[in-house]
């Protein structure tokens, strides 16, 4: 993946969603989860697939295509890992560090996701 371009988005939605939803209470990484994987995921998710694609020289009607192949089983294994992980990261982590905790899980979750993006 483009860890020059996730680490900085990554980074400011955590940011953004600090702002947003200031505290670290259980309540509050709680709706910060559900934020992150309701909204940011499956967007992520969605604009990564395709970018990836593209980059691999795809056309636009066989990366459509992909995307739709792959896009619905990506986001139901991004929910298996990444809720449990994001709701101990809000709770548990500063923000100065999350994305250090987010990027060390991601090792394993970027090698799924390239695999995924480079099945024809």
């Amino acid at each position: 993946t483009c860890h020059f371009c996730e680490g900085p988005v990554v980074g400011g939605w955590y940011k953004v969603l600090d702002r947003f939803i200031p505290g670290t209470t259980k309540v509050d990484a709680l709706k910060k989860m559900m934020l992150d994987q309701g909204g940011f995921a499956p967007c992520f998710l969605g604009c990564f697939l395709p970018l990836v694609g593209a980059l691999n020289g795809l056309s636009a009607k066989d990366n459509w295509a992909k995307l739709q192949r792959d896009y619905p089983d990506a986001l139901i294994t991004n929910y298996y890992l990444w809720p449990a992980v994001q709701l101990a990261n809000f709770y548990l982590v500063p923000l100065h560090y999350r994305l250090a905790v987010v990027q060390c899980v991601a090792v394993i979750w970027n090698s799924y996701l390239s695999w995924k993006a480079h099945r024809l």
